[in-house]
């Protein structure tokens, strides 16, 4: 997926022509555009290739409710689940990691191109709620607490460590990782020091460091 076009990469005449630097694009019309360059300030015109795009429906979900987008997808661009993007919504821009890819014919796939996608479904990853299940401090299981908690999604909790969060401290003993999730090696980590991020958690298991008495809930 890309970023809003009214930044590009080429060679600024003045500071670095023989290096690509990001330049602003102030004006288009007439085959050439019109760019400042972010490093020195110089101002040129600069023809700017052009790139079909398809817009596409997006799908986000976030918290159990979802809600219905579009992006442009650049011609030829690969998409895959687990990949995130940007989304410019008119409420706000969303962090939105792909689930699933749906063609023609309502069929899901893990990977397409731009061409070929119908539907893009993601689910919003810049903040998020993590299920969390508490048992007793005094090492029990046989009573639990199930709850949530609200984090940044780049939050990173691991095995081993406390965090106090939601008005509640608690040791981690074991993360679930989510199906959508890339880059780990075991669905479910339990040695300390295994970390995750909180957008990639379908489940928090932790020992209760509030109160030593359940009554207390």
């Amino acid at each position: 997926m890309t970023e809003s076009a009214e930044r590009v990469a080429v060679a600024c005449p003045s500071c670095s022509p023989s290096l690509e630097t990001v330049h602003e694009v102030l004006t288009t019309g007439g085959g050439h555009a019109t760019i400042r360059c972010t490093d020195c300030g110089h101002t040129h015109k600069q023809q700017l290739e052009s790139t079909t795009e398809y817009e596409r429906d997006v799908v986000v979900s976030q918290d159990g409710e979802s809600f219905t987008a579009t992006a442009d997808v650049p011609e030829g661009e690969q998409l895959a689940v687990g990949e995130e993007f940007l989304l410019d919504t008119e409420e706000a821009i969303v962090t939105a990691r792909i689930t699933s890819l749906e063609l023609d014919g309502e069929r899901r796939v893990e990977e397409t191109t731009a061409e070929e996608v119908g539907t893009i479904w993601t689910r919003a990853v810049g903040n998020v709620s993590v299920n969390l299940t508490l048992h007793p401090k005094d090492g029990t299981h046989d009573e639990t607490e199930s709850m949530t908690v609200q984090v940044p999604g780049d939050y990173e909790f691991v095995v081993g460590e406390t965090d106090e969060l939601g008005g509640e401290e608690f040791t981690v003993e074991g993360i679930h990782i989510r199906d959508d999730a890339v880059g780990y090696e075991y669905d479910k980590l339990d040695f300390d020091g295994d970390s995750a991020f909180a957008k990639d958690i379908n489940r928090l298991y932790a020992r209760d460091e509030s109160s030593s008495a359940w009554s207390a809930w």
